[in-house]
């Protein structure tokens, strides 16, 4: 659905894309994470059509977004992350004007932005005046906005800005409900575990470089590596191996980790202190990594406790950049 290659942008001496290429696939959501100024609205605008790269392809749904951005602009649905509304309209006057906009046939418009205002929860705000409506309401209004021409692709630039816990619940949950309707969505946050929850894959930028592009998966599995010193060479198999903190309580760790050399379904054995090891383990379906116990206590071990590490988006964002600003 989108499709970028080589992208490149400059504005004088700054170097906002910097050779950018990814790929988001049909029925995605991909988080677009970075610090301030890395390139994420500039890659959003250029695919909206409202921007031109310097160099480079960016292509939405095949269409390239120089030669033909009268289609794009169809398919495309853009949020800024400062959405702009007109605060003497009513809701529905709102979305009258921009069904209006988009070429929406008049015989179709009422029905239309009955449906988007059911989609977003805001039928009951139909005759409110946009002014009025709080924060999170007008977040959800902008969705229902973007959603008026009924795109296949959604470019979301920070939709949960400045949403209170609730209303950030409810807009994860209205992303999740788009993704099940067949559309595909880029989505930019700087509140990480919201995109964890939601995101089917991810990519990482920094300074107009990307880093990473991929599965949320493959991302947790380079900071596991990270834990046992293995570098970007740790197992590939994310979905069927985990990193296993043991600690012991007799005998010491450094006797422990003889044991458990040599095992099948182990490797990459660390010793972190004289009480903890830090192990790679292969999971299976009869007992997940339990066999460690028994392993040990079989040989006399007495252990404190066994517990997978658990890694999240904001440890993999760590991982992944150096906090370098444009």
């Amino acid at each position: 659905m989108i499709s970028i290659n080589g992208l490149t942008k400059k504005f004088g001496a700054l170097t906002a894309l910097d050779n950018l290429s990814l790929e988001i696939g049909p029925g995605e959501i991909f988080g677009f994470i970075g610090p301030n100024g890395a390139g994420k609205s500039t890659t959003m605008k250029i695919l909206a059509c409202l921007m031109r790269q310097d160099s480079g392809e960016a292509r939405v749904c095949g269409h390239d977004t120089r030669s033909d951005a009268d289609s794009i602009r169809r398919l495309v649905g853009y949020m800024p992350d400062f959405l702009g509304v007109y605060d003497d309209l009513r809701v529905d006057e709102y979305l009258q004007f921009f069904a209006a906009a988009f070429s929406v046939p008049r015989v179709r418009r009422r029905a239309v932005i009955d449906q988007v205002l059911e989609l977003t929860d805001l039928t009951e705000k139909k005759g409110a005046m946009v002014d009025s409506l709080s924060r999170g309401m007008q977040q959800r209004l902008g969705v229902a906005r973007v959603l008026i021409h009924e795109p296949k692709v959604l470019l979301l630039d920070e939709p949960a800005s400045g949403l209170d816990p609730r209303a950030r619940i409810e807009m994860r949950s209205l992303l999740i409900e788009l993704r099940n309707m067949g559309k595909s969505l880029m989505v930019s946050s700087h509140i990480l575990s919201e995109l964890a929850e939601m995101c089917t894959s991810i990519g990482i930028i920094e300074r107009g470089k990307l880093l990473y592009a991929g599965s949320i998966q493959e991302a947790y599995a380079r900071v596991r590596s990270t834990a046992l010193d293995i570098g970007e060479s740790a197992q590939p198999g994310t979905m069927d191996r985990v990193v296993v903190c043991l600690h012991a309580s007799s005998p010491p760790a450094e006797s422990l980790a003889p044991r458990l050399q040599g095992h099948e379904r182990i490797s990459n054995i660390k010793i972190d202190s004289p009480r903890m090891l830090t192990v790679d383990v292969r999971l299976s379906d009869a007992d997940g990594h339990s066999f460690l116990i028994d392993l040990l206590h079989a040989g006399g071990a007495r252990i404190h406790s066994v517990a997978p590490i658990e890694v999240k988006l904001e440890d993999a964002f760590l991982k992944l950049t150096t906090g370098a600003l444009q």
